[in-house]
């Protein structure tokens, strides 16, 4: 939990300073000969993830599974050669601000891709200063449908897909139990706007009613009012599109008769967390029984998921890890095929190495094959990923999971979604 097209890509941006910074990092000089690499300086990653903030349980799976996918490229033998250096951190905390000042700190330290940031809006906060200082940024959690259409400078990348894929998805369970008059309540960003007008759309467009769509200040502390508009709106079901404040959000409806019981509770990638029993009712997990959501799913993985606990044994769940373990893989097998670590080099082949060419799922298999010029298909631990111009997977598998059973968390099926044509 989360949530460009050229466009898309959270990026853009630029101030003189930045961009002087970001460069001095990379090497000038570019080689079109493929027997020497146009960069002499090894490949740097940074991020910006919540190490603080709602979404800090989203971080430590993030940060990890980055950490883990360097280890992998370092013991394949490094990006040209060279050993990648350890990530250079930033927190995004929640807060545009920081997430700002972090993105200056990454930057200023020489990184050729910024990994994140996990939060739409904090991705929205940073990406023309990424962007527009010639660094590639790749988020393994942005969900909004803003990203595709952004003008990023082709700098902006993500392995989850757009919500414009998943708002189907989540109209579809919806109407498939049953329910034809639905109130909407989502933050007022990117993230829960997109999402909410897409999930919106495929249920008018399966003859539901749409009684409320209503947007939220998520920084409020009372949310009685969202609870009062759903209530008049008289919904047999009811989809709650958020981060952590959505806890109050399911509290409040509950209160007010609104249980899963007797209307539909829904949520989606911002609430789908194994404790949101807990978080809503301490006393009662049991209150939430009967609720479902969706939210970007990975591949059945397991051994990844094995090897990723291994690496990092405090984890205590790998929501987004493979995501972001295909982002620096990703950005990585770019670096190789364009032979340079600078951004603006690599840009061009990022989306070509993840579709038509020979299939190869780790770093080390895919480099021995752009080594022997054989065009490469990566098909990541998240799943194929089949880039579209824009930067972002074509297609995506979106859980469908629940609650039942004292408030325990499980996953019902996962679903295909295709944009429409």
């Amino acid at each position: 939990m989360h949530v460009s097209k050229r466009a898309k890509a959270l990026s853009v941006g630029a101030a003189a300073l930045l961009v002087l910074t970001a460069c001095g990092s990379q090497d000038e000089g570019s080689s079109s000969g493929d027997e020497t690499t146009a960069s002499s300086e090894p490949m740097k990653f940074g991020y910006v993830l919540p190490e603080t903030g709602d979404l800090a349980f989203l971080g430590p799976p993030q940060i990890e599974a980055a950490k883990f996918a360097i280890s992998q490229i370092n013991d394949a033998g490094g990006v040209l050669g060279m050993d990648v250096p350890d990530i250079v951190s930033g927190d995004e905390a929640g807060d545009q601000a920081i997430a700002s000042q972090s993105a200056d700190r990454v930057l200023n330290s020489g990184v050729n891709v910024v990994i994140g940031a996990a939060a739409s809006g904090m991705s929205l906060a940073i990406i023309d200063k990424v962007t527009g200082a010639g660094v590639a940024q790749c988020s393994g959690s942005n969900t909004a449908p803003t990203f595709t259409d952004y003008s990023d400078n082709g700098l902006y990348f993500r392995t989850a897909p757009s919500d414009a894929l998943q708002g189907p998805i989540l109209g579809d369970v919806i109407v498939g139990d049953g329910h034809s008059n639905v109130a909407i309540v989502a933050r007022a960003d990117d993230y829960g706007k997109g999402l909410a007008d897409a999930t919106a759309t495929a249920l008018e467009g399966s003859g539901a009613t749409v009684a409320l769509n209503e947007s939220y200040d998520p920084k409020s502390t009372n949310f009685d009012s969202v609870v009062q508009k759903v209530s008049a709106a008289e919904p047999d079901a009811v989809v709650v599109i958020a981060f952590e404040e959505g806890t109050q959000i399911l509290s409040g409806l509950i209160e007010a008769g609104l249980t899963a019981d007797k209307v539909g509770l829904y949520g989606a990638d911002g609430l789908r967390n194994t404790d949101l029993g807990s978080l809503v009712s301490p006393d009662d997990p049991s209150v939430i029984d009967g609720m479902k959501g969706t939210a970007p799913a990975s591949a059945d993985n397991p051994d990844f998921v094995t090897s990723l606990e291994e690496f990092a044994p405090e984890l205590e769940q790998t929501q987004f890890a493979p995501q972001v373990f295909d982002c620096v893989t990703i950005m990585a097998l770019a670096a190789e095929q364009a032979k340079s670590t600078t951004a603006e080099d690599f840009k061009d082949v990022v989306n070509g190495i993840t579709k038509d060419g020979e299939k190869c799922d780790t770093f080390a298999d895919c480099k021995k094959l752009i080594d022997e010029g054989t065009d490469i298909d990566y098909d990541g631990v998240s799943g194929p990923l089949d880039f579209t111009d824009a930067g972002e997977p074509g297609s995506a598998t979106i859980e469908v999971y629940g609650f039942s059973d004292g408030g325990t968390f499980e996953t019902i099926s996962t679903e295909t979604s295709q944009p429409a044509q």
